[in-house]
């Protein structure tokens, strides 16, 4: 995020697009629901569901699965032809407006309604709303970056932010929601294969050695696989052996199937995890981890927010902390790496990545709140990114067209399946679905289906269904409600026994290789 959570309170409008919010990130939920309740911020919700926050929304735009780019063109094209964007903050901190005016041009409301579902009025009341707000934030999740476009759509927010000035002030930015508790902090710290520690390329020969250095060894000049890239490669024979810590890619993957056959051809399986998984069951070698409250370190929030994090209790049987394990099994493989403490362990993060420069357990330990970039020890830390310049200088706007998703529905296949969370369940339910009172409350996943499509496709409520994709099928509960469009059906990926991602597509964004789990082509019959 480029703004904090708190920040959100102080919004005079607020765009969620592509985010579940109070079901998926259901504190930022709240904080959303106080700026509409107490401060008069002005809502909109673009999301094919009627989620919860669209009781709260001035507006809310239910566009079609996939179809972000185009609308998000259709909102800079209002702002720019009424004259609404930020003319000041355009000239002074960006480049490539013209070029951005000239491909919204034909973004028009009413092709962008031809697209979208969306009405043309409302695209341009929700225009009118976001631009005439002092201070706008756009917040948005999975759903924007789920998709072959996800880069494209990612793009086009921040193209959205900079046109309106919404960045670098209280109540603005761009505020992407993380899907887990430190997904942030895990791609800070390196563990993406592109980079090291705080985003320094691996193929920049000066970044490499510098941590040659920190590290005493010889490292790789060129990016290793993304998790996608290697089930891939794994399918294909071309990697023998894998150790997953912490995923369950046997029900967060997509194309489950793919997934199944990529592992089960490897020569060698290693899991390590707090509980028995789907995917450890496959493995070779199961290697039990410590949970958050049973270790020390730091979750780095999804807004930059540095976290101290302490042991509230033992470890059951045989379980470990992840670095004890990665350090003793590096021992045996010849390479003696120290057993590091916790607090030493971040020392070393602060002195090779100039973004958590001067945090470390002392700091935190005294209750100081820190968001990095912090560079050194007498920083307070950097709530606002980008309150007088970007990175590169000036902000580029970068024009995107609107692209189709990779798979459209036909004669065949006349449904979208898109997919996502439910508010009870987590993720893979590797630990919600151990919980007896959460599994009381919803204890096995549900297709939603419009009255419309349920009536057309013989579903009745409450009746088990078959959804079917070109990678398989799944038996799951109907579910017919309003709160979903006409020919789009939603599925959960919690659940193992009706899993999600037998259904969707492992077709990957060029960019960012991350799946289209957002847009499948799907049909629906009696069970």
């Amino acid at each position: 995020m480029t703004n904090t959570i708190d920040d959100l309170e102080t919004a005079g409008a607020i765009l969620v697009i592509g985010s579940n919010t109070t079901e998926a990130h259901p504190i930022i939920g709240l904080r959303i629901k106080k700026a509409v309740m107490r401060n008069d911020c002005r809502l909109i919700v673009a999301e094919p569901k009627h989620i919860r926050l669209c009781y709260y929304a001035d507006r809310w735009l239910q566009h079609k699965p996939g179809t972000d780019v185009a609308l998000l063109n259709g909102l800079m094209n209002v702002i720019i032809e009424e004259d609404l964007y930020d003319h000041e903050f355009v000239a002074e901190r960006t480049e490539g407006f013209e070029e951005l005016a000239e491909l919204v041009k034909e973004y028009t409301p009413e092709k962008v309604s031809g697209i979208t579902g969306v009405a043309a009025d409302d695209i341009r009341e929700a225009a009118r709303t976001f631009a005439a707000a002092d201070n706008a934030a756009i917040c948005y999740a999975m759903g924007i970056t789920q998709h072959t476009t996800g880069t494209d759509n990612v793009v086009s927010v921040a193209n959205l932010s900079m046109l309106t000035g919404n960045v670098g002030r209280p109540g603005t930015g761009v505020n992407p929601l993380r899907g887990q508790n430190n997904v942030q902090g895990a791609c800070d710290v390196g563990a993406l294969p592109n980079v090291y520690t705080g985003y320094q390329s691996v193929t920049d020969p000066d970044i490499r050695k510098k941590f040659e250095e920190a590290w005493g060894v010889a490292l790789p000049g060129k990016p290793g696989l993304t998790a996608t890239e290697m089930m891939d490669a794994a399918a294909k024979g071309d990697i023998k052996a894998m150790y997953i810590v912490g995923e369950n890619p046997m029900l967060s993957d997509p194309n489950l199937k793919h997934a199944g056959e990529a592992l089960e051809k490897l020569d060698f399986l290693v899991v390590q995890d707090i509980f028995l998984t789907e995917t450890a069951e496959l493995a070779d070698v199961i290697l039990p981890s410590a949970s958050f409250a049973e270790k020390e370190g730091t979750f780095t929030n999804t807004d930059r927010r540095v976290q101290r994090v302490r042991k509230a209790v033992e470890s059951p049987g045989e379980a470990k902390p992840d670095a004890w394990i990665v350090s003793e099994i590096s021992k045996r493989m010849g390479y003696e790496m120290p057993s590091l403490e916790p607090a030493e362990v971040m020392d070393e993060i602060a002195q090779v990545t100039p973004q958590y420069g001067g945090i470390s357990h002392a700091r935190l330990d005294e209750g100081v709140t820190i968001h990095w970039p912090c560079p050194d020890s007498e920083s307070p830390g950097t709530p606002i990114l980008h309150t007088k310049y970007f990175t590169r200088g000036k902000g580029w706007f970068c024009p995107v067209p609107y692209v189709e998703p990779a798979e459209r529905p036909d004669e065949e296949y006349p449904l979208v399946l898109t997919t996502g969370r439910v508010l009870w369940q987590y993720h893979t339910g590797t630990m919600t679905r151990k919980s007896e009172g959460i599994n009381e409350l919803d204890p096995h996943g549900k297709v939603w289906i419009s009255p419309a499509d349920a009536e057309r496709y013989g579903v009745e409520n409450g009746v088990t269904a078959v959804v079917s994709t070109r990678r398989g099928d799944i038996e799951i509960e109907a579910m017919v409600t309003p709160r979903i469009q006409e020919g789009v059906i939603f599925v959960p990926f919690h659940y193992a026994e009706s899993p999600a991602n037998v259904l969707t597509n492992n077709v990957v964004d060029p960019v960012s290789k991350v799946p289209e789990y957002k847009v499948s082509a799907a049909k629906v019959k009696p069970a």
